[in-house]
C-alpha cells in the first residue's frame, strides 16, 4: 500500500518548482503525487495548439516530485466530444517518461520565466491518465486509441452524470470516486464500498470484473497484475479521506487515516503554500 494524494491546483494555474519540492518533502518515504493536467490544454485550448502549453507545464516543477511523480491526470469537459484526430496527435505528444519529457520542457516560453525546474534525477516512467465526460467517448475506436499510446481510461463514478467506462487500456487503473448518489457530496456506503474493493482488487491481479461497463468488445491483453490508482473526490463534506481508509481497510491494505471523526495524520494537515486535493491510494 502507497498513500497518494492528487495535486488539483495545477488543473487552474501553473505553479512553481519550490511548491513540488515542498510537497515531496512534506509526506512519509513512499508517497505518490498524482498531478492534475492544466485545463488551459484541456478545456481552453481544447488540445488545439498545445505543444507550448504542455512545456510549460512539464518546466514548472513536475520533475522536484522525483520519485514521488505518479500519474498525469488529464480531465476533458463534458461540451468536448471525441474527435480521433485531435486527441490522436495530443496522446503522440504525451511523454512516457522524464527524459522524454524534459526535451519537451525546453521548449517552454516567457510565461514560466523564473519558475522552470529542467533538471531530472533520473530517468523514470511517466503515466498518463485520461478522464471523459461527453457520451462520444463510448466508442471502441477511443478505446483502442487509448491502448495503443498506453493510456488508462479514468473509471469515473460521477453520480450517473457522465460516463462510467471501465476498459482496461493500460499496465495501470485510475479510479476516481466522485459520489454514488450526490455528485462530490454524498458519502460511500459500506455495501459500495465492498463492491468497489472487489473491483480494485480483481484489477491489480490483472483481471477484469464480469459485470464491467465497456464501450469495446475487445478484451484488453492479458497482464500479471495491474496497479491501480484510487482517488476519492466526495470532499464537500469531509467524506473522501475516511472513505478512502475504510476501502484500504476492507483491501486488508491498512491506512494512516483513522475510522470517521478521526483526527487526520500531521503531514496530510500540513499547509504548504499550496495544498493538495484528492484523497486516495494506489494498489502496487
Amino acid at each position: 500500500m502507497v498513500p497518494t494524494i492528487e495535486i488539483n491546483g495545477s488543473f487552474y494555474s501553473l505553479q512553481h518548482p519550490d511548491y513540488y519540492a515542498e510537497w515531496r518533502q512534506l509526506t512519509p518515504a513512499g508517497f505518490v503525487f498524482a498531478v492534475k493536467g492544466p485545463k488551459y490544454i484541456t478545456h481552453l485550448r481544447r488540445l488545439k495548439d498545445v505543444a507550448t502549453p504542455l512545456a510549460n507545464f512539464l518546466a514548472n516543477g513536475l520533475f522536484e516530485l522525483r520519485d514521488k511523480l505518479g500519474p498525469i491526470l488529464w480531465q476533458f469537459p463534458p461540451m468536448l466530444p471525441f474527435k480521433p484526430d485531435r486527441f490522436e496527435a495530443f496522446f503522440a505528444m504525451l511523454p512516457h517518461d522524464t527524459e522524454a519529457a524534459a526535451r519537451i520542457a525546453e521548449g517552454h516560453d516567457m510565461r514560466v520565466q523564473g519558475r522552470v525546474s529542467l533538471a531530472i534525477d533520473h530517468k523514470r516512467p511517466m503515466r498518463h491518465a485520461v478522464e471523459i465526460r461527453h457520451p462520444s467517448f463510448v466508442d471502441p475506436s477511443f478505446i483502442a486509441l487509448l491502448r495503443r499510446y498506453k493510456i488508462a481510461l479514468v473509471v469515473a463514478d460521477t453520480a450517473g452524470k457522465w460516463p462510467l467506462l471501465e476498459d482496461l487500456t493500460a499496465d495501470f487503473v485510475y479510479v476516481r470516486l466522485h459520489g454514488d448518489k450526490e455528485l462530490y457530496a454524498s458519502g460511500y456506503s459500506a455495501e459500495a464500498l465492498d463492491r468497489w474493493a472487489a473491483r480494485l482488487d480483481a484489477w491489480s491481479q490483472g483481471r477484469q470484473v464480469a459485470d464491467a461497463h465497456l464501450a469495446s468488445a475487445r478484451p484488453a491483453a492479458r497482464r500479471a497484475g495491474r496497479d491501480v490508482y484510487c482517488y476519492f473526490d466526495n470532499d464537500m463534506k469531509v467524506h473522501a479521506p475516511y472513505d478512502a481508509a475504510t476501502l484500504s481497510r476492507k483491501l486488508g491494505l491498512g491506512s494512516p487515516i483513522g475510522e470517521r471523526g478521526a483526527p487526520m495524520p500531521e503531514w496530510l494537515v500540513a499547509k504548504p503554500r499550496r495544498r493538495a486535493k484528492g484523497v486516495g491510494q494506489p494498489m502496487e
